[in-house]
């Protein structure tokens, strides 16, 4: 049941619905990611990575929000629960202990290059039912490829 009422088609609206659910869960998985791998990298460049991941961090969180806020506004509910994270998310996990500077700048690497593939994925899929969650999901894209490139190039 919703008492919001969304001016999508249903079909449209499941569409949608699934995209956002998508980004919500990658953002949230992200975010808790860059929190795992910031309190665990140790090496020469700790505290420049440290903070870049902290970045990333702060990025995925505010995106995470405006997801799910854009998936309320249309009647979806947002389901950003652990269980679901864990279940759905498409970001490998990290591993236990420390992980060295050049290992955590990888993981990084990795988990934004997941993301940001699956977000193109759902840049085509609301192209035609809701090109505003569309430019919403273009518009975090660009902040995550941004941060792609920023750990790409600390390893260059």
């Amino acid at each position: 049941m919703s008492v919001v009422k969304s001016t999508l088609s249903d079909e449209d609206r499941k569409i949608v619905g699934e995209a956002l659910q998508g980004a919500l869960v990658d953002l949230v998985d992200l975010s808790l990611v860059a929190k795992q791998v910031h309190w665990t990298v140790v090496g020469p460049r700790f505290r420049s990575i440290h903070l870049q991941l902290d970045d990333v961090v702060v990025s995925a969180r505010q995106h995470a929000d405006t997801v799910a806020e854009r998936a309320s506004a249309l009647g979806i509910a947002p389901d950003g629960r652990a269980e679901t994270v864990a279940k759905t998310s498409g970001i490998d996990t990290v591993g236990e202990g420390w992980n060295k500077d050049t290992q955590a700048v990888q993981i990084l690497v990795s988990a934004l290059g997941a993301v940001i593939g699956r977000m193109r994925e759902r840049i085509r899929a609301t192209d035609e039912p809701d090109p505003v969650t569309q430019d919403l999901i273009i518009g975090l894209t660009a902040d995550l490829e941004k941060h792609h490139w920023m750990f790409q190039a600390e390893n260059g």
